[in-house]
Parts: C-alpha cells; structure tokens; sequence
C-alpha cells in the first residue's frame, strides 16, 4: 500500500510537470532515464537522434502470433505488465485498459500490450480464455506470452517498468507494477500511468490524442 501511494503521487507529480510544460510547448515529453524525468527535446536538438527506444521484439499473442516491433510500426501503442491468475491490482488495470480499449476501437493507429510476467502459467490457451473472458478484442489489445528472460530484460531495462520507481532492476526478481506506458509511433515512452486509476485513464487518452497530431 505504502509503495502504491508512493508511485501514485511520484506519476502524479509528473503530470503536474507535464501539464506546466505541455501549456508552453504543447507536446508530450520523453522519457529516457529509469527515474521518469520527463524531458522535452526539440526536433533541432541534438540528442533528439538519441531518445531511448524500445528495441524489437518477438512475443506470442493470445491467438498464437507472432507480436514484433513491426506490429506496432506507425502506431501508438500503450503497454503494461500482469498475470491472468493475479488477484491484486491486474483485474483493476485490465478493467481500465478496457476503458481504453472501448474508447479507441475504432482507431487503428491505437494498439495495446499486456506482457505476462508469469509466461510459464500464461500459455496461448489460458491468454485466450482470459481475452474471452475479459472482452478483449484481437488485433487491438495482444496479450502477450514467450521467453521469460526476455520479458524481464525488456520490461525493466527498456520500459523501465519494476517495483520501485527510478531503481533499475535486473535479473528475474518478480515483476508487478501498475504503470501504463505509452509510446509513440517510433516507440519512444511519452508517458506513464498509474493503471490502476480510473481517473489516470482521462489523461491517458488525452495524450494520446495529443501524440495524434504529431508528424
């Protein structure tokens, strides 16, 4: 309770920034470090070459395909991480990735990832029960399942995604945080959400909308 608290008013002081800096340069910020600094970086910059990107990627979906970076290519994507079998935060988050999932169904320059942190449990046959049970729409949200190792490396060296915010986490401690991650269409991290906050969904969609009217 104590660490959810606590992430919840660090993602909240982010937006604040965010939104202070948004009135003036009317843009989302990147995010390249661990700690989730937000940082705008103008196209004539010159790190903006250098901006940390998700690197490719190969996953199996909840209908046994094949999920790369090319799935995502030209796309805004939003990605989290859970397990079907946790009873703690995940069916909240996956109650509000539905929230998004209603609101963007029709859009399909907008895609949603929940990787498993549990790929050993989570086969193709129980990620497609679970989509069946939860509404999931194939196409628009993959459930994703493969290589532990390689879930675990992308999530906390790439996502930046682990139990503690700014701590850069390595090897296959076990992996739960309720963070919603979006990313542009060059798979670079805009943004991260507390998903387990109906509320964080509003800003959420708003960014990406936001993200749209980029070139």
């Amino acid at each position: 309770m104590i660490r959810l608290l606590r992430n919840s008013m660090f993602i909240l002081l982010i937006a604040m920034t965010a939104c202070k800096n948004r009135s003036i340069l009317s843009t989302l910020p990147f995010i390249n470090k661990p700690d989730f600094t937000p940082e705008w970086i103008d196209k004539n910059n010159s790190s903006y070459d250098s901006i940390h990107t998700i690197p490719p990627f190969a996953f199996i979906n909840q209908n046994g395909e094949t999920v790369t970076e090319k799935t995502v290519a030209g796309k805004i994507y939003v990605a989290n991480f859970i397990f079907t079998r946790c009873g703690g935060i995940c069916p909240k988050m996956t109650d509000n990735m539905s929230i998004l999932q209603q609101k963007f169904k029709d859009d399909p320059a907008v895609i949603f990832l929940s990787h498993s942190v549990t790929p050993d449990m989570d086969s193709v046959p129980v990620l497609k029960k679970y989509a069946a049970d939860k509404g999931i729409i194939s196409g628009k949200w993959h459930l994703l399942t493969g290589d532990k190792n390689q879930i675990y490396a992308l999530a906390k060296k790439q996502y930046y995604a682990g139990d503690t915010i700014g701590y850069y986490q390595t090897g296959n401690q076990f992996l739960h945080t309720e963070n919603f991650i979006l990313l542009d269409k060059h798979r670079r991290i805009r943004g991260v959400y507390n998903g387990t906050l109906a509320l964080e969904m509003d800003r959420l969609a708003d960014d990406i909308y936001t993200l749209k009217q980029e070139e």
